[in-house]
């Protein structure tokens, strides 16, 4: 588990980027972004080889103990002991996950009119965060 931010106040048209290095055996990360703990907006999860998904991403949402369907983007700019940028940009209706030369929405399925909670955990050292 890494940092855990709180009261972030994102809303629609802001962006949050996020910096960091992948651990040099890394399984898989996660980054969560949502009101808090128990309400997720986006379940971000870059899985190099966890769960039977090998290059994939994995978004999902969460409301209390019960997941979305999950989505997946197969393509994967991620490099295990490389460095990692990272930007969401929330919208009315959806995330934007912009990633190194690649770009996906996922929709926001709670309808959540405010990201104030976001952590990182896994295979992943957060280096810099910052939002506008």
């Amino acid at each position: 588990q890494g940092p855990v931010c709180t009261n972030l106040g994102l809303k629609p048209g802001q962006r949050l980027t996020v910096k960091g290095k992948i651990a040099p055996n890394a399984k898989s990360f996660v980054m969560n972004l949502g009101k808090d703990v128990t309400l997720l907006g986006l379940h971000f999860n870059p899985r190099f080889d966890a769960h039977g998904d090998v290059n994939t991403i994995v978004c999902n949402s969460k409301k209390v103990e019960e997941w979305g369907a999950e989505h997946r983007e197969t393509v994967f700019p991620f490099q295990k002991g490389g460095t990692a940028e990272i930007t969401f940009v929330v919208n009315q209706n959806d995330v934007t996950v912009h990633l190194p030369g690649h770009q996906f929405t996922f929709p926001n399925r709670l309808n959540l009119s405010v990201f104030d909670y976001f952590d990182t955990q896994g295979d992943f050292t957060l280096q810099s965060l910052s939002w506008e």
